[in-house]
């Protein structure tokens, strides 16, 4: 693995070979040295991971790799400006195979960029194996709902917030947990801001004592104790352009149901049954679809009889078999050559 990094930090792995800075000079050339010594190279590209505008420090890592190299886009946007639209034809130019983790994915990379589509396959993004771990023993008997992953503006939890006082006619009142630490880049520059405003919300509309925060990184252990206790998980995401959601693949796969904004990935997964879908910054559709899944336990159990059907094609072990596939191809591509 060569892992970016912006400062150093704790000491990484034995799997970590090098790790590459966004403003050290020289790096992409010492990233690619070490990535030439393995026989396939696969990037995981998503513009704010790497240095320089949209992240175009990639394509100078990726121009002296010799090796195979399998590119994995996190992001196609609809409307890119024209560097990113650059950045992104220039990365996928320089690949030899392209996987988009969904179809609209790879709709939206045919429709909108010059590339080649012979590259492409669709490769979902992998989830925990096991599916849905058993109850908690100890659970208490109010309702929970569950948000989690990397905390920030655009996630938006204040919509999940608003929804509550709808809620408290249950009897218990749900309690919504919001787990996941702040993103490191929003801590930099704000702070507990964000966290500290949707506290504030809460105690404005009442609702206090129906949130919970779990803050902290979210190892796998640690979210599967969190899914034990759910009953529903909530993605209340902003984005209109979200075509790959992690969070969204491992609720899916841990056959808890689901509540969802309507971004691409969710209309894409949530079909057929296998989850709700919700306009984006609607308080009052949140709190209906929640109370639906909450009080009509058929209906819930529904949700997950859907999600059964695709629940093992999404777990870690069967996508990595898909990689180890393309890779074994690739490299009699080049042993034939």
């Amino acid at each position: 693995m060569v892992r970016m990094v912006d400062r150093a930090g704790a000491k990484p792995g034995a799997e970590v070979v090098y790790e590459m800075s966004a403003d050290r000079h020289g790096d992409p050339a010492l990233a690619a040295a070490c990535l030439n010594r393995f026989d396939v190279a696969v990037v995981q590209h998503e513009y704010g991971i790497f240095g320089g505008p949209d992240g175009d420090q990639v394509l100078e890592v990726l121009k002296r790799i010799r090796v195979p190299v399998i590119i994995v886009l996190h992001t196609v946007l609809s409307s890119p400006t024209a560097h990113q639209r650059y950045v992104l034809e220039a990365t996928v130019a320089l690949a030899d195979v392209v996987v988009t983790m969904t179809r609209t994915g790879h709709r939206r990379l045919l429709a909108g960029y010059q590339v080649d589509g012979r590259k492409i396959v669709v490769i979902p993004h992998g989830a925990w194996a096991g599916g849905r771990p058993d109850p908690a023993p100890n659970r208490s008997g109010r309702p929970v709902v569950l948000t989690w992953g990397l905390l920030g503006p655009g996630k938006g939890v204040e919509w999940g917030i608003e929804a509550l006082p709808g809620l408290r006619v249950l009897d218990p009142a749900p309690l919504y947990v919001v787990a996941g630490q702040t993103h490191p880049r929003v801590l930099a520059r704000d702070g507990e801001r964000y966290r500290d405003s949707l506290r504030g919300r809460a105690a404005e509309l009442g609702v206090a004592d129906m949130l919970r925060f779990e803050p902290g990184y979210l190892g796998v252990d640690r979210l599967r104790r969190l899914v034990q206790e759910a009953d529903v998980v909530l993605l209340p995401y902003d984005s209109h352009e979200q075509v790959t959601s992690g969070v969204l693949i491992e609720a899916v796969a841990s056959l808890t149901p689901v509540v969802s904004t309507a971004f691409p990935h969710a209309r894409e997964l949530l079909a057929d049954g296998v989850g709700l879908l919700v306009a984006h910054a609607d308080p009052e559709a949140i709190g209906a679809a929640l109370h639906r899944v909450l009080t009509e336990p058929a209906h819930a159990a529904a949700m997950v009889t859907n999600a059964v059907r695709i629940a093992r094609a999404l777990q870690w072990p069967a996508i990595a078999d898909r990689y180890r596939e393309v890779a074994d191809a690739l490299l009699r591509q080049v042993a034939a050559a």
